[in-house]
């Protein structure tokens, strides 16, 4: 069976360390799902006779890795999708970018359309026909050689938002060819990474932060260095 790296879990909650390549739950490649293996994991666990529940409470892009939350009951999985819609969860994370942006710290508004096609994107400074508003947070916490580390903070939902809207300021994340970087990663990851998500618990109503750290490579492992933080 595949491996997960548990983050978290109660009898409501189940939070995972997502690898980049993984998808969260089944799409059109027929490749099989996180969601898959956590059930397999959560059958095996506690030896449930029949189909384990799963909910997914959000997802990660396929090349992004870090934090995902699934929820174990039905009641834990329609508040916490109240709670994504109200926007009562904070999720936070890490981009390697190849570009200094124009601020150390800002907040961005673009508006969005997405391509269903072309499966991207199109970030807009005023807002279009059938755009979507979109917000995030950024500050840069660090930097090596010739790429920057960002801190993000989104306050909205959208398709790929992190990415576009990034790229719209002059600042692809590595490996991500799609929104303007010049070459792919050799696994097909891109340096975006979930690292942390904050929010009430759903049933027992405490404070929960849930933290992931970054993939072992030479970039992440990098910055952890230059940091000084211990990320693994």
């Amino acid at each position: 069976m595949q491996q997960i790296a548990i983050l978290y879990e109660d009898n409501h909650l189940i939070a995972i360390n997502k690898k980049s390549g993984e998808i969260s739950q089944g799409d059109k490649t027929g490749d099989s799902p996180l969601g898959d293996t956590v059930k397999h994991y959560l059958k095996e666990k506690y030896k449930k006779p029949g189909n384990v529940y799963l909910g997914v409470v959000h997802r990660l892009d396929r090349p992004v890795s870090g934090v995902i939350l699934f929820a174990k009951t039905g009641k834990a999985a329609t508040r916490m999708s109240n709670k994504l819609r109200d926007r009562e969860i904070q999720k936070t994370y890490w981009a390697v970018v190849k570009n200094k942006p124009p601020e150390i710290e800002a907040t961005i508004t673009h508006y969005l359309i997405k391509n269903e096609k072309l499966n991207k994107s199109f970030a807009y400074k005023q807002e279009k026909q059938n755009t979507k508003i979109a917000k995030l947070h950024y500050k840069l916490i660090a930097s090596i050689n010739n790429y920057y580390l960002l801190e993000i903070k989104p306050e909205t939902g959208r398709h790929h938002q992190i990415r576009v809207q990034i790229a719209a300021i002059g600042c692809p994340i590595k490996g991500d060819i799609k929104y303007g970087f010049d070459r792919t990663n050799t696994d097909g990851s891109i340096h975006l990474h979930a690292r942390q998500i904050e929010f009430m618990h759903p049933v027992k109503n405490d404070p929960v932060s849930i933290f992931a750290d970054p993939p072992n490579d030479i970039i992440w492992n990098a910055f952890a260095e230059s940091m000084k933080v211990n990320m693994r």
